[in-house]
């Protein structure tokens, strides 16, 4: 009896503990769960913590509701003037509706990214699609982006229960064939641009040059205008003296004048002058009396 009994309370303790192993469940706090009866969902979006199930008739599928990454292939699309672009991408995505996730995936996330792919090429190829290549240079990836994410969010959320965090472009490179041609023309481009700053700079230059050549010209002539006037002011004003001086005595300050002009004339070796004996020139030496002035005038000082 004993030992009838004994088996009885193992065999209730085990059944307790396979009842309660296959009844009781837990959520984690990163997952979401549903509830199934013979895989029809009776039970959505369960939320994390220590849940009840009838054993044997209900399962339960939980799934990771943290923010997954699916890193695409590089992909080569067209630009709106029909260059082509390589781009290599990456999305983030988060299950937000456990129902519409298990109806669409049964809860294989390698099915679920194998569907996301196909839609993020297709709303990439899209948005390249629209911009030329200077546009997409030129614009911010997170801004390129934001468009797609959006879109591309709305429609995984109804289709597969999934939302789109965010989808960013790691690189974009141009193919060989092309490179080398769009490098050419940046390269023209910059040598065009370069062009015209020079011309610019020698227009300016040239400007400048003749700007400085015009006012030298202008100060040039003001100082000769200056120093004619002056010089004119000093020579009339010179006359005036020597006028003033000579017209006291005008008999000596023609005989004076020529002294200096004898001087003059006979100063040299070999001059020779013809002149008229009686002309105006030789009057100073026709006078006995003038004649020894002018000797006295010639002779050197006495010491």
């Amino acid at each position: 009896m004993i030992n009838n009994r004994s088996l009885i309370i193992v065999g209730g303790l085990a059944a307790a503990a396979w009842l309660a192993s296959n009844s009781l469940y837990v959520v984690d706090e990163t997952e979401r769960a549903v509830k199934l009866r013979f895989g029809e969902i009776v039970e959505e979006n369960i939320q994390p913590g220590l849940h009840f199930k009838v054993p044997v008739t209900q399962t339960v599928r939980k799934f990771d509701t943290r923010v997954l990454t699916l890193d695409t292939d590089p992909s080569r699309y067209l630009t709106l003037e029909q260059k082509a672009v390589i781009v290599d991408s990456y999305v983030k995505w988060q299950v937000v509706n456990p129902t519409r996730y298990y109806e669409a995936t049964a809860g294989d996330e390698m099915m679920a990214t194998r569907l996301i792919q196909p839609r993020v090429d297709e709303s990439l190829r899209n948005e390249f699609g629209r911009l030329d290549l200077q546009q997409i240079i030129a614009e911010r990836r997170d801004d390129l982006m934001t468009g797609p994410a959006n879109d591309l969010d709305a429609l995984m959320r109804e289709e597969l229960g999934v939302a789109i965090v965010d989808i960013r472009v790691k690189r974009i490179d141009l193919p060989e064939d092309v490179s080398s041609a769009v490098y050419d023309r940046m390269r023209s481009e910059r040598e065009r641009e370069a062009r015209e700053w020079r011309a610019q700079g020698q227009e300016e230059a040239e400007r400048i040059r003749a700007n400085a050549d015009r006012r030298r010209q202008v100060l040039l002539a003001q100082a000769t205008e200056r120093s004619e006037t002056l010089r004119g002011e000093g020579d009339a004003e010179a006359a005036a003296i020597f006028s003033e001086a000579y017209s006291q005595d005008p008999e000596f300050f023609a005989f004076w004048r020529s002294l200096n002009a004898y001087r003059n004339s006979f100063s040299g070796d070999g001059n020779m002058l013809v002149l008229d004996p009686s002309s105006d020139f030789f009057q100073y030496l026709k006078s006995p009396t003038n004649r020894g002035l002018e000797a006295d005038a010639l002779l050197p000082p006495e010491e």
